[in-house]
């Protein structure tokens, strides 16, 4: 038998299955019915389990765990199905076994018709002219007081104590990646996530007025910037031996630089902070990539749902076991969910992994039930936020 004789086989046992698939979604449309009429909660964990019992029992050995995981999935469909038919009836009916779900119910209430802050108390990593300050700029329409901190940490910390309502963070870079300070100190502090904005970011070389592009020996800016710039830097050094020298800021590297007595040292930084610290451009937009972007999160200290909040940020942490990450997948499909991030995290331990996830979904009953199944699937799960980005 051929390969083609073999797909038309797979064709026919397919148009059957579809079928049954759809005989199968109109009894499940009967069930939701009857769950409507006598007030019963959608999901029912202990016949899941029963049944995924008896269809590994029943399945042949070699197939067993991949009828596991299409029963699984069909169920979790279902369960979907079920609750898209009952939307809009009696809360009851949509039961969650998270916690979460009624502080996220009641955010979104209290923020309901609320527009976002447009001039507060802003605490942002570095000094005047950071490309955090910027974006604090852009995201609150109007003049804001910006609290400027030495470390992520200590921003993280402002809004943790209430010295400041909202901090701006860097999170990642189109060109180099995540800013992987700012995820550490995630895991040292309580936040939420208020919202996210996406700024184009351009490099200059700068120095101190009078000094000449072939006086530089040394260049100083912050990790991501010079990551950023490392097409141009090493051009740079094919002239002369430049070294590279990290700065916890791009606009402190080009304060430190104004205020240097060296004739030989420049910095990288925003425009902003090149008529901050009067100085003068080099060489203009030194990025590797001309469409270099960085995406900023505006945290908060208690959860704030905005309208039109379509994202969700969630640290996962799962069991150092066979298949975990597949389970977790497989049941965000099933729920329909896109995945917009998904990260690999440093865990502390060797029997778990870490995972920085954003889903794209509305704050919803699919959300909802993805909870309450995280919640069974990962060891600790820590919810972020719900928000938009500008």
């Amino acid at each position: 038998m051929n390969l083609q004789d073999l797909r038309k086989k797979i064709d026919a046992v397919d148009d059957n299955m579809l079928a049954l698939f759809e005989e199968r979604m109109k009894i499940v449309s009967g069930v939701a019915e009857y769950k409507r009429a006598q007030n019963v909660p959608v999901r029912d964990r202990a016949r899941e389990a029963e049944k995924l019992d008896a269809i590994f029992a029943a399945a042949g050995p070699e197939i067993q765990k991949y009828a596991r995981i299409l029963f699984a999935m069909l169920m979790n469909l279902s369960n979907k199905y079920q609750l898209e038919k009952l939307r809009g009836t009696d809360e009851t009916l949509r039961e969650y076994k998270s916690a979460l779900v009624r502080e996220i119910r009641e955010a979104k209430t209290a923020f309901a018709g609320k527009a976002f802050p447009s001039a507060t108390m802003i605490a942002c990593q570095g000094v005047e002219g950071s490309f955090a300050e910027l974006a604090a700029e852009r995201l609150f329409s109007q003049p804001t007081a910006v609290q400027y901190m030495k470390t992520y940490d200590s921003v993280f910390a402002a809004i943790e104590n209430g010295f400041c309502e909202y901090g701006v963070l860097p999170l990642e870079n189109s060109t180099a990646g995540s800013v992987n300070k700012v995820y550490r100190a995630m895991q040292n502090h309580k936040f939420r996530i208020a919202r996210s904005i996406r700024m184009k970011i351009d490099h200059h070389l700068v120095a101190p007025k009078g000094v000449a592009l072939a006086d530089i020996r040394e260049v100083v800016s912050h990790e991501q910037a010079l990551a950023q710039c490392d097409g141009f830097l090493t051009g740079l050094s094919k002239k002369h031996e430049i070294m590279q020298t990290q700065y916890n800021n791009t606009a402190a590297a080009a304060e430190m630089v104004a205020t240097s007595t060296r004739r030989d040292i420049a910095a990288i930084c925003s425009r902003r902070s090149v008529e901050q610290y009067g100085l003068e451009i080099l060489h203009e937009n030194i990025q590797d990539n001309a469409n270099n972007f960085t995406r900023f999160i505006c945290i908060s200290k208690n959860l704030e749902i905005y309208d039109g909040a379509n994202l969700s940020d969630m640290i996962l942490t799962l069991k150092n076991e066979q298949g975990i990450l597949h389970k977790v997948l497989s049941k965000i499909n099933a729920l329909g969910i896109d995945l917009a991030k998904l990260e690999s995290r440093p865990s502390e331990r060797d029997d778990e992994f870490m995972f920085y996830v954003t889903f794209k979904t509305s704050v919803n009953d699919d959300l909802f039930a993805l909870l309450d199944e995280l919640t069974d699937l990962c060891k600790e799960f820590e919810y972020l936020g719900s928000y938009s980005e500008v």
